[in-house]
């Protein structure tokens, strides 16, 4: 099938059954996995204009609801959190969709700058993981919850889907303008609100750039940096993710007539191709998150990264 926006051609079956696989493991991340998607469609089907980056966009828009959706209804949807991610991301993407369009139209460039993002973000789940493995003898948040879960189930004194909504829910205790408190398997986590808000407004900028809506990036922030836990964090990165996306693909249908002899609006068909299989993906993903352990995933995430970054960094020089 050939889609006349992105100028290739492919079999129209490729394009969900790789989101599928890619959304599966990345949504347990609370990350749609588009920082993944792009590179796909850059390097192997060939689409490197502008518009790649709003097609990115789309799919993050039909693929995400179905993640968020298992997220909400397992109590693991930290409402403040994501509120405050989605008014600092928010006009971040819109400065970030005219930072691409201005000054980074050529494919060469715009592969440097995803190679480095892609880098940074691997660089810091690479630390925290090996950071943690040094930790011996003190099991995270995430491992007490699985060890919990095993414990109780053992008792055979409550149904599967009574425990894991028990011990997965969320409860806010605190929510004001400089920090959020909230407890998750018996702990209490303290973010703050102003540094979160902070964050959300750079990472937004280079998620405008580069088309994700910022979610692969600020949910490392919010497991290495802040040290919250992969299983509460997921739910708010992609519920920001799905918001800042769709004023990201307004906006770049909003500026394409002016910028007549540059395609920037998305391949709509090709997006929504994407979404389908990402939409599966991630709902599978999210319904599954908590019976993986949090190591796995994070290393699933760092191959991808540093793999695809370095291979972009590399291929600038030559």
């Amino acid at each position: 099938m050939y889609f006349p926006i992105a100028g290739i051609e492919v079999n129209p079956l490729l394009p969900p059954l790789v989101a599928f696989v890619i959304s599966l493991f990345t949504s347990m991340g609370g990350v749609s996995g588009a920082f993944l998607l792009l590179p796909f469609q850059v390097s192997v089907l060939g689409f490197t204009s502008p518009a790649v980056s709003s097609t990115n966009q789309l799919f993050n828009i039909v693929a995400i609801p179905s993640g968020v959706y298992r997220y909400i209804k397992e109590g693991r949807m930290v409402w403040p959190l994501t509120w405050i991610v989605i008014v600092g991301t928010l006009p971040g993407v819109l400065v970030g969709a005219i930072v691409r369009i201005k000054y980074l139209p050529d494919p060469k460039d715009f592969k440097l700058f995803v190679g480095l993002v892609l880098l940074y973000i691997g660089g810091r789940l690479l630390k925290d993981l090996l950071f943690k493995k040094k930790e011996a003898g003190r099991p995270s948040t995430e491992e007490r919850f699985q060890q919990q879960r095993k414990r109780q189930l053992q008792t055979k004194e409550t149904s599967p889907s009574a425990l894991d909504e028990h011990l997965s829910r969320v409860t806010v205790q605190q929510w004001t303008f400089s920090r959020i408190v909230y407890d998750f398997c018996g702990e209490t986590f303290t973010v703050n609100a102003v540094g979160v808000m902070a964050l959300s407004l750079i990472v937004g900028m280079v998620g405008g750039v580069y088309g994700i809506g910022g979610g692969a990036i600020i949910a490392p922030f919010f497991v290495s940096f802040f040290r919250l836990p992969v299983y509460t964090v997921a739910g708010a990165a992609l519920m920001g993710t799905l918001v800042t996306s769709v004023a990201g693909v307004i906006f770049y249908q909003i500026l394409a007539p002016y910028y007549p002899g540059m395609v920037i609006s998305p391949d709509w068909l090709l997006g929504v191709l994407f979404g389908i299989g990402g939409c599966a993906g991630m709902y599978c993903g999210a319904r599954l998150q908590k019976f993986m352990p949090a190591q796995f995933i994070k290393w699933i995430l760092v191959v991808c990264l540093l793999f695809t970054g370095g291979n972009y960094v590399v291929s600038f020089f030559l």
